[in-house]
């Protein structure tokens, strides 16, 4: 599918899979599509930054290739590395055949054969249904060594193997990289790259995101849903929940078939909207109770 002509097209192709994003959103998206820039989004956890490469993917129909970052990722994890047991294997086999040619060996073992291709490299590689979309995920988590890789691969769109040479994409890869910010990245990095801070939604865009992904979800259960959790982000709690979270809660709810929030079901249910006990425990009993009071008080109409 060709890519979104438009600021509109990008907002209204991505609703199409479910994923509701503001105009400051879809015109970074839109440029990133446009210019072959990467795009580099922050935020915090669960506000929505890898849904927004699965849903180009998905609306594009092109293939998703992801790199989960972590602590001590590096170049044979995410570019690529040699399949030492089949060139043993390999090895092995032609001295019991006697007489290899030294030379001859060499160059079979470092060919395409034994190359074992990580999502870096696979993303250089041409796709008959067009660029894949390359989504580097929580890229904070790696060690800043790690950003240098990255460098040669987004400046040029080629990744080197010193066994092969130089291997460049035909067409660049459509580019996204998320950090939650728990350290800062290397601006030599950021610079090849648009950049876009995804934050909470407000409360009609929150509403409209739960529509879309709970849609089974009563108007009125929606409405006190966002408006609790909308609530609860301004206490002061270790972990806010993301929008990940209130649809998560939202179909747990819907799973008991909750019609209407009560603290009872609150306190029940609190595993599926915040993840710390401290938190947790900071939002039993009386605590609920008034936050659900102020949240309901706020979309009751007057």
């Amino acid at each position: 599918m060709q890519t979104p002509q438009s600021i509109d097209a990008v907002q209204s192709t991505l609703a199409d899979t479910g994923y509701v994003c503001g105009r400051p959103l879809a015109t970074v998206v839109f440029l990133s599509l446009k210019l072959g820039r990467p795009l580099f989004l922050e935020g915090e956890a669960g506000v929505g930054k890898t849904e927004i490469a699965k849903a180009l993917a998905k609306s594009l129909g092109r293939k998703l290739i992801r790199l989960q970052c972590y602590e001590g990722l590096d170049a044979s994890s995410a570019v690529y590395e040699w399949n030492f047991p089949a060139q043993m294997i390999a090895i092995r086999t032609a001295e019991a055949a006697g007489g290899a040619d030294r030379d001859a060996l060499q160059k079979e073992l470092f060919s395409p054969d034994f190359l074992v291709e990580r999502p870096l490299l696979e993303a250089m590689r041409p796709d008959a249904a067009g660029p894949p979309v390359l989504l580097i995920d929580e890229l904070d988590r790696t060690d800043e060594p790690f950003e240098a890789v990255l460098l040669e691969a987004l400046s040029d769109f080629q990744v080197t193997i010193p066994e092969m040479g130089t291997i460049t994409a035909p067409e660049p890869p459509i580019v996204i990289l998320t950090s939650n910010r728990t350290r800062e990245v290397h601006d030599a990095l950021k610079r090849r790259c648009l950049y876009h801070w995804v934050d909470y939604p407000d409360f009609d865009r929150e509403l409209e995101i739960l529509h879309a992904r709970a849609p089974e979800a009563s108007a009125r259960l929606s409405r006190e849903i966002v408006a609790f959790v909308q609530r609860l982000r301004t206490e002061d709690i270790f972990k806010k929940p993301g929008v990940a979270e209130t649809i998560d809660w939202a179909k747990c709810l819907l799973a008991l078939d909750v019609i209407d929030l009560s603290p009872e079901v609150i306190s029940d249910t609190l595993g599926a909207i915040l993840k710390y006990q401290d938190d947790i425990q900071q939002l039993q009993g009386s605590e609920a109770k008034r936050l659900l009071d102020e949240a309901k008080a706020s979309v009751e109409p007057a």
